[in-house]
């Protein structure tokens, strides 16, 4: 992934997902995972989001994003797609984009945020609470040979997206870096 992308340089412990169950307040008592997942930050704060992997038989998929941004991250964001959100929807229409993951994915708010007008050309963006890509693979596809060549050309269409939040989230609304 650093050929295309720096990410943290983490220990396997840090980057992997743990196998055991936390059990103590579910009735299902089975003591391990039976996914096996983990996540890779990207590197410095001038590069923002991350990279997540998860497979397990029947529902194995890889995804990127931002799943919970803090308030002052999420009001930025906002801020920008009410500005202009001219670029962000030419990354999310590009055939790139519409190939691997389809559509942007997260949780959305129902009404309006507070601050935002209603009638905002981009209040479909502006609803979004958290900002997903995601893109499923079938067993198949998982066992195949070239799997890893799939989950990494899948992270190097992340890119884009996760470049433009990047932008975003360290300049202010003028564009100066912060």
């Amino acid at each position: 992934m650093n050929k295309h992308d720096v990410i943290e340089t983490v220990s396997g412990k840090k980057s992997l997902h743990r196998i055991y169950r936390d059990i103590r307040f579910s009735k299902d008592k089975t003591p391990y995972n039976t996914h096996w997942g983990g996540g890779f930050k990207r590197a410095t704060k001038l590069r923002r989001g991350s990279y997540y992997f998860h497979f397990t038989p029947g529902n194995s998929f890889v995804a990127g994003g931002f799943w919970g941004p803090e308030n002052a991250d999420l009001k930025r964001i906002r801020d920008e797609f009410a500005y202009d959100s001219t670029s962000f929807r030419k990354i999310l229409k590009s055939k790139s984009f519409v190939t691997h993951f389809g559509n942007l994915k997260g949780e959305q708010l129902k009404t309006t945020p507070k601050g935002f007008d209603a009638d905002n050309s981009a209040i479909d963006l502006l609803r979004y609470k958290q900002f997903l890509v995601r893109k499923s693979f079938s067993d198949k596809e998982v066992l195949a040979p070239g799997f890893l060549k799939k989950v990494n050309e899948t992270f190097r269409a992340m890119r884009p997206f996760l470049d433009y939040m990047s932008e975003v989230l360290t300049t202010d609304i003028n564009g100066e870096t912060l």
